[in-house]
Parts: structure tokens; C-alpha cells; sequence
């Protein structure tokens, strides 16, 4: 797969879909890669010129040293985008991703078109959870990682999901397994200090946030908080967990590309 260079390091990517379609930026989650996408490639890109990427940390693009801000992993959308000459583009991102896009749609707003952003908040989580997690990780190097794999399950889906797509749920947990400690370490840094509350109302591109109904990490209510503060926002609401992305397939891929194609 191609890389991009950044100032300091590189970042993987692939882009698909016909050359002459307006681009879709998607954005992984922490602990994942692009192929947490894959599910939704075949149908975004008949449309549109998808742009995958790993985020700074994850996969195969550069662990530089930590910690991470938004703003840094922002800015890496940013010079990803402006590498391949392209200028506006709609931008999809999960969790963390969704972090990134309301940095963009807050920092950045001129270069998208529309912005998505799945089971997220504008605040996740407390800074003694991630601070927790940080040491945890980088004192037990790998084997912590594959702890954090068997954790992850009961949170990125539901234990119905679990229980019927085993593969499935293994090939997406694995890539926390994957996943670089030190990496995964500065991407939590980044979750933890990041904070769009007082923000969000300077995003002013239409907006969708997607929430899943049994996601135990960002709830129903972090996305009726953003939505709340978007004027030109729109909330749909999944029976998922987590990763709405994956367990709530098909109704995700229907529901993001509607609100893309309007």
C-alpha cells in the first residue's frame, strides 16, 4: 500500500473509487486500522473516491514519539489530503475518528463538504480511565495489547453479535492485538485531552452522527449533546454497540450514504 510523508513519518493509505468522484475521507477508531471499513468500501465507493488511512500509531503508518493531541492527528488528515491534491472532501471517522472530524469541522470546515461522525463525544471518558489505561499498556507491552484484545469485545459489540460472527469479531479484535503499545499509548493521550464541548457550535457543515442504542463507551446521549450544539446536525441511531460500523452494517452503510448523496 502507498504511504504519504508527513513532516515527520508516514502515513498508510488506500484510495479506491472512480478518479473523477467526490472524495470520502474514513477514519478508524483507536486500536483498529482502515480495514475496520471494510464493510462499507464496496458501496461508499461506487460513489464516491474513497481515502482510507491508518491514523499516526496504528497499522502500518509511523509511530512517532507521544503523546498525541487531535489537533496533531487533524492536521495529519489535513497534509494526507493536501499530498494527493485533493481540496474539500466529506470526512467519516468512529470514536476517535469522530474526534478528529469535529476538529476538522471545527478548525478546517472550509475543506469538507459534509462531515460524519460515529459513536463519539465531544468529551470521552475521564483522564484517570485513560491515564489508567496509558500505564497499563505501556508497562505490559504486547501482552497487554492481547489483553486489551479480549477486553474490547464486550465493548465494541454486542454479546448477541459476538455470539453469531465469531470471525468477524476476531478479525476486528485482532487489530488492537496488532496494534503498537507505545502507539496505542499517544492515540489514548490524544482521546484523553481532547475536548470540543464549548466548540462544537462553530461547526457549520451539515452534520450526521451516527450513536449506537447499546454502545457502553460514547452513549445515545454523547451524540444527542452534539447534535444539540450543530445547526445543520442530524442524529440516526443503530441497535449496536460500539462499532456500529460493523454490527449494524447494512443500516449504517444506507444511512451514511443517504445523508452523503442529499
Amino acid at each position: 500500500m502507498p504511504t504519504v510523508k508527513l513532516a515527520d513519518g508516514e502515513l498508510n493509505y488506500r484510495l479506491e473509487g472512480p478518479v473523477d468522484a467526490p472524495v470520502l475521507v474514513l477514519s478508524n477508531s483507536l486500536g483498529t486500522t482502515h480495514e475496520m471499513w471494510d464493510a462499507q468500501v464496496p458501496a461508499f465507493s461506487e460513489q464516491f473516491r474513497v481515502l482510507r488511512y491508518d491514523t499516526r500509531g496504528h497499522g502500518s503508518s509511523s509511530v512517532t514519539p507521544g503523546p498525541y493531541s487531535i489537533e496533531q492527528l487533524g492536521r495529519d488528515v489535513l497534509g494526507l489530503a493536501d499530498a494527493l491534491g485533493i481540496d474539500r472532501f466529506a470526512f467519516c471517522g468512529l470514536s476517535m475518528g469522530g474526534l478528529i472530524g469535529q476538529w476538522l469541522g471545527i478548525h478546517a470546515g472550509e475543506r469538507l463538504t459534509r462531515l460524519v461522525v460515529c459513536n463519539t463525544g465531544a468529551k470521552i471518558g475521564t483522564d484517570e480511565v485513560w491515564d489508567e489505561r496509558i500505564n497499563t499498556v505501556l508497562e505490559g507491552g504486547e501482552q497487554a495489547m492481547r489483553d486489551m484484545r479480549d477486553a474490547s469485545v464486550a465493548r465494541w459489540f454486542t454479546p448477541d453479535f459476538a455470539a453469531q460472527h465469531p470471525v468477524e469479531v476476531a478479525r476486528i479484535t485482532q487489530m488492537i492485538a496488532s496494534t503498537s503499545p507505545a502507539g496505542y499509548a499517544a492515540n489514548c493521550a490524544a482521546v484523553r485531552d481532547a475536548d470540543h464541548r464549548k466548540q462544537l457550535g462553530a461547526i457549520k457543515v451539515p452534520t450526521l452522527i451516527v450513536c449506537g442504542s447499546q454502545d457502553p463507551v460514547t452513549t445515545t446521549e454523547h451524540g444527542r449533546f452534539i447534535e444539540q450544539r450543530i445547526a445543520n446536525a442530524e442524529l440516526v441511531e443503530l441497535d449496536a454497540a460500539h462499532l456500529s460500523n460493523v454490527e449494524a452494517e447494512e443500516r449504517f452503510t444506507r444511512s451514511v450514504l443517504k445523508f452523503l448523496r442529499d
